[in-house]
């Protein structure tokens, strides 16, 4: 399948170099668990025709950004990949400001806390803080990527967003989502807007895992770019009630620490 948004960019904006787009597009056909992928998939992945996959995966193998395998005649992501992924990292201020913020609430719901980013249709974790005083936590990877769809950070994101880019990317998700669970989507989505607007954080109850329950405030940074910061963990650990009474404000009183940075 090809992926939801490099296509249409290309057909809109004459900018765009299409080669480097293809390109990308190859790169982030891979996802967290997939060590080697083949032409053949990695065509079927993006939609692109086979020879072209053939051309673009061994130019970025000369270039470092693949590894091919001549063992199974399959490719991994390369070094020079992960030194792109670290230096946007260490570029960014805002993970300074935020770690110890992210911990001190960690450690108080006994809960996993994020920072993502948005990555087209999903979310990008940038950073992520577990408690210390309870192993029972969600511990995600850096890097790793999740649906803006059916999250409360995804969620946050929506509302953080000028109303022209939502509605765009709301649109988009309509387009990418399955029929049959586009009711169920926009529902939350509305859901998460009304959440925020009543209360200030959107709520993610059972919608990414199930018995997993997440909380999230959007965080619009100087450059008014949007990023998201969440609190989540076993429903039984985190109830709506908990969550709205007691980890919600504080999520909020972060939030706003870190934009007025």
């Amino acid at each position: 399948m090809n992926s939801s948004t490099d296509k249409p960019a290309e057909e809109k904006d004459r900018q765009v170099i299409t080669a480097l787009a293809r390109g990308l597009s190859v790169l982030r056909c891979f996802r967290q668990g997939d060590r080697f992928l083949g032409n053949q998939e990695i065509a079927e992945r993006t939609g692109l025709p086979k020879a072209t996959v053939s051309r673009l995966t061994h130019t970025l193998t000369v270039l470092g950004y693949l590894n091919h395998s001549k063992r199974f005649n399959q490719y991994s992501l390369g070094t020079a990949v992960l030194s792109l992924g670290y230096s946007l990292l260490g570029n960014l201020d805002i993970l300074k400001s935020a770690r110890p913020l992210m911990q001190e609430l960690a450690d108080h719901a006994e809960a996993s806390v994020s920072l993502a980013a948005r990555d087209g249709l999903h979310m990008v974790y940038l950073e992520n803080c577990v408690s210390r005083a309870n192993m029972i936590t969600l511990r995600i990877d850096v890097g790793a990527r999740t649906r803006i769809a059916n999250t409360a950070m995804g969620r946050a994101l929506l509302c953080g967003l000028p109303e022209e880019e939502r509605t765009e990317l709301v649109e988009l998700i309509r387009q990418a989502t399955p029929k049959g669970e586009w009711s169920q989507v926009k529902a939350g989505i509305e859901q998460g807007a009304r959440d925020y607007r009543e209360k200030g954080f959107c709520f993610s109850l059972g919608d990414w895992r199930e018995n997993v329950n997440s909380i999230a405030v959007p965080l619009v940074q100087a450059d008014r770019s949007v990023l998201a910061i969440n609190c989540g963990g076993p429903a039984w650990q985190l109830s709506a009630e908990k969550l709205a009474q007691d980890i919600g404000p504080r999520l909020v009183e972060i939030g706003r620490r870190l934009e007025n940075l």
